[in-house]
């Protein structure tokens, strides 16, 4: 009887160590606890209360991760505009994807005078001629996460702005050719302005005439 006794409490130890051993290794496989490879990612930043002029939240990071933007706009040689961007701690993702906030990720969103009309999966868009009319007009890039939230900095958005002028054509030469016509228009652009954005790093200043 005592060695009945003594075998079944061996036996209870030995269950009791081996289950708790299986716990920690279950706890610890793969990674820290409650990771895993198909998990949702981690909230990236603070969503803030302040939103855009269509209503989208900013979602504020630290200004040493944050993603940022330069823009150039140059007239093309056939019509209207190349708009080309500049990105740094940021990739574009494709259409069609989950809409989630990850660090340094997402698309950007393309203003003439504040409206949207574009939005940017990669760094070159062509802007028609017909999108923007004769005068001076601003055109902003500013960055989104793929959830929608737009990328901020110190409650600032994270874009930047070019000033571009479309001009009236200048008079033809007189000609004696009842076929000649008068040259297309040709934009002008004023200059590429850095832009709003707290450490900028945008494009450099350069005035020129197309």
């Amino acid at each position: 009887m005592s060695w009945t006794r003594g075998f079944l409490a061996a036996f209870a130890v030995c269950a009791l160590l081996g289950a708790l051993f299986a716990g920690i290794t279950g706890c610890d496989s793969g990674g820290r606890a409650g990771e895993d490879n198909g998990a949702e990612p981690s909230p990236v930043g603070k969503v803030l209360e302040d939103t855009d002029e269509e209503g989208r939240n900013y979602r504020e990071v630290d200004k040493k991760r944050a993603p940022d933007v330069g823009i150039e706009v140059l007239p093309d040689a056939r019509d209207g505009w190349n708009v080309r961007l500049t990105v740094d701690d940021f990739r574009f993702s494709p259409s069609g994807g989950k809409k989630a906030a990850v660090q340094g990720r997402g698309y950007a969103l393309l203003r003439v005078d504040g409206r949207p009309v574009a939005e940017l999966r990669d760094p070159t868009h062509h802007l028609p001629g017909s999108s923007v009319a004769r005068g001076t007009h601003k055109i902003t890039v500013r960055l989104h996460a793929d959830d929608d939230t737009v990328w901020a900095v110190d409650g600032e958005p994270v874009e930047r702005t070019a000033d571009i002028t479309v001009s009236d054509p200048e008079p033809s030469a007189p000609t004696t050719s009842p076929a000649a016509t008068s040259p297309t228009p040709t934009p002008q652009v004023s200059g590429r302005d850095p832009g709003r954005r707290t450490g900028g790093r945008g494009s450099p200043d350069q005035a020129g005439k197309a």
